[in-house]
């Protein structure tokens, strides 16, 4: 006849193991290193990262760019700086809606707000987006382009924003870190 009590401690020493032996799991990151098209100085680091809940949080530094001054940023639809840039494509925009703010109603899921430069020419951008994420899905991001603009997006003009010409890209890639 076995033991209760032996049973019993037993049971408590695996289920404490399997609790030490479960960690959460690192949140998924993802990276984009923007070069400087033809002409242009930009550069930067932008890390994506996927908390949980389903928010992506993104935090760019982009240098380069006039001192204070204001610049369309969006995500493209296809990962390819190529011809300055202009192999990326569009904006990303599954849901196929109309260009606007990023925070608007109606959006396409690549409009990011504008990077706004200080008197260095440094822009810092830190934002949230419910729309956007690194898994597996119709808002993925991963392997798509990032795209600085050399003029303001106004949010209206269909389907760019008259944000201008593409003076950086980057290619945005999963951070296996």
């Amino acid at each position: 006849m076995t033991n209760p009590i032996i049973l019993l401690a037993l049971s408590a020493a695996a289920l404490t193991l399997t609790a030490c032996s479960t960690t959460d799991p690192k949140p998924a990151k993802a990276v984009a290193k923007v070069q400087p098209t033809s002409g242009s100085k930009v550069e930067g680091d932008v890390v994506f990262t996927q908390k949980p809940g389903g928010k992506v949080v993104l935090n760019a530094v982009i240098s380069g760019l006039k001192p204070n001054s204001e610049h369309g940023f969006h995500i493209h639809e296809l990962g390819n700086c190529a011809d300055n840039g202009n192999a990326a494509g569009g904006h990303f925009n599954p849901a196929q809606g109309q260009h606007g703010k990023y925070d608007a109603a109606m959006h396409h899921m690549g409009d990011l707000p504008s990077l706004k430069a200080d008197s260095n020419g440094v822009a810092k951008l830190n934002m949230e987006s419910n729309d956007l994420t690194l898994l597996a899905g119709p808002g993925n991001i991963v392997g798509r382009g990032l795209i600085v603009h050399a003029n303001p997006d106004d949010y209206v003009t269909q389907p760019t924003g008259n944000a201008g010409g593409r003076i950086g890209c980057a290619v945005i890639v999963r951070d296996e870190q």
